[in-house]
């Protein structure tokens, strides 16, 4: 066992050193944490004691039922995460589904009032039908302790956190998942574990080799929130789902949750192979990082960017598409991305086609124009005075542009990320004269 331990000390230490010139700063962290997986402690409802609120009569489950193997486990309880679990809640012959939220407060909350509201064409629906949990490494000092899954293994993931939560949350859950462990990500955002950094992270973290089926569902619905479990399904449309990277042992099969996805109600999910799913998720990923920052920076809803097509706010997403395609047109022709490519039917040259500025302007203002009467994710997030994903859109074009090393002109975008994160309201004036004149 000793020896074992010292062998795979000794691979995580190599993978680091191999990295380190070129990690990113959220694989940095993690090669440098050699802790074990920490435990965590999943509470219910059962263990509010009496300063929590009244039980909304959650029954205690079983073990066998917690660990049945389809079981999906939702982490992550915002507008996503609440349009995924109640959409699968409404399969015809439904899977058991455990809501898992991050604090106790939301536990509490869903004890006096237990159930998702989730509206739709001017309908709202409560679904109630779910399991919640709380998994904290706090152990409880009321009612029955145990871990999550009761120590043995998640089956089935979705993780539906805000993008910089992701892989942190995944990451410490580690000890709970193996090889026949599924994990979605529902996030806005490129999924960190393609490559080139996913290696990294599997031999790091997983040195037997035994790592999860990683899925990533690309999600063009429209969803804000009006509090608390409530949600309205402001602009439906559609969700790809494919593999990032799949288990030794899953890997000749399709998931069962990519089935689930792909036949929920309302969800319009559709399976799509690996290649397909990572152009898909660096298109959504061009949309993201144009209209959120600009409508978080101007206060405004998303098609007001693009009402005057001669306007100084049209000429900013143009030489922000600039600078995006060309980095993308880099990335095309790493050997990371050969990789991918190589099990698709694409070449080189259509996907340079499909990246170049003109086919992505083309594209941004379709999508500009279904979204029009939508709040950005980003916007709602500054008007809450949340932590936005600035840096898992702009800032992930930033860190791509720095580790292809071609000195690639990312400026306006480091702008925009400086902007957001300042907190700043501009006019469009004003905005066109930060970023035209570079």
């Amino acid at each position: 066992m000793r020896a074992g331990s010292e062998a795979n000390e000794e691979r995580r230490m190599r993978s680091f050193t191999k990295a380190s010139r070129d990690t990113p700063p959220w694989l940095h962290a993690i090669l440098n944490d050699s802790k074990p997986p920490p435990i965590s402690y999943a509470w219910t409802l059962d263990n509010l004691g009496s300063q929590g609120a009244p039980r909304s009569g959650q029954a205690y489950l079983s073990s066998a039922h917690r660990k049945s193997e389809s079981r999906i486990f939702v982490l992550g309880l915002g507008n996503l995460g609440r349009l995924y679990a109640t959409c699968l809640s409404q399969l015809s012959n439904p899977p058991p589904i455990t809501l898992v939220v991050h604090r106790r407060s939301l536990l509490e909350h869903w004890a006096s009032d237990p159930g998702i509201e989730m509206t739709r064409y001017g309908h709202t629906e409560r679904l109630s039908n779910f399991d919640v949990e709380w998994w904290t490494p706090e152990k409880p000092s009321v009612g029955p302790v145990r871990e999550v899954v009761d120590g043995g293994r998640i089956s089935n993931l979705i993780v539906a956190t805000k993008a910089p939560a992701a892989i942190p949350e995944v990451d410490r859950l580690r000890r709970y998942l193996d090889g026949s462990s599924t994990v979605l990500f529902v996030q806005n955002g490129m999924n960190r574990l393609w490559p080139p950094h996913g290696t990294t992270y599997f031999t790091c973290r997983y040195p037997d080799g035994r790592h999860p089926t990683f899925l990533h569902g690309v999600t063009m619905h429209g969803v804000f929130s009006e509090g608390p479990f409530k949600s309205v399904h402001a602009a439906p449309a559609g969700v790809v789902v494919g593999p990032v990277c799949s288990s030794d042992e899953q890997a000749e099969r399709p998931s069962y949750l990519t089935r689930l996805i792909a036949t929920a109600p309302h969800l319009a999910g559709q399976a799509v192979p690996r290649p397909e799913l990572w152009i898909l998720q660096l298109e959504k990923l061009v949309v993201n990082m144009i209209i959120n920052p600009l409508t978080a920076i101007l206060r405004v809803r998303n098609g007001v960017l693009f009402a005057d097509p001669d306007g100084k706010t049209v000429k900013i997403m143009d030489e922000l598409l600039r600078e995006t395609s060309d980095v993308l047109q880099a990335l095309i022709q790493h050997e990371s991305s050969q990789e991918i490519m190589k099990d698709g039917n694409m070449s080189v040259e259509s996907l340079a086609r499909r990246l170049s500025t003109p086919a992505l302007r083309e594209m941004l203002h379709v999508v500009g124009e279904k979204v029009k009467y939508n709040k950005s994710s980003m916007f709602q997030d500054v008007e809450a005075g949340k932590q936005t994903e600035i840096r898992e859109f702009n800032g992930w074009l930033i860190e791509t542009a720095g580790f292809l090393g071609q000195d690639l002109d990312v400026s306006r975008h480091k702008a925009l990320v400086d902007l957001v994160e300042q907190g700043v309201t501009l006019d469009e004036s004003e905005l066109g004269r930060r970023l035209l004149h570079r």
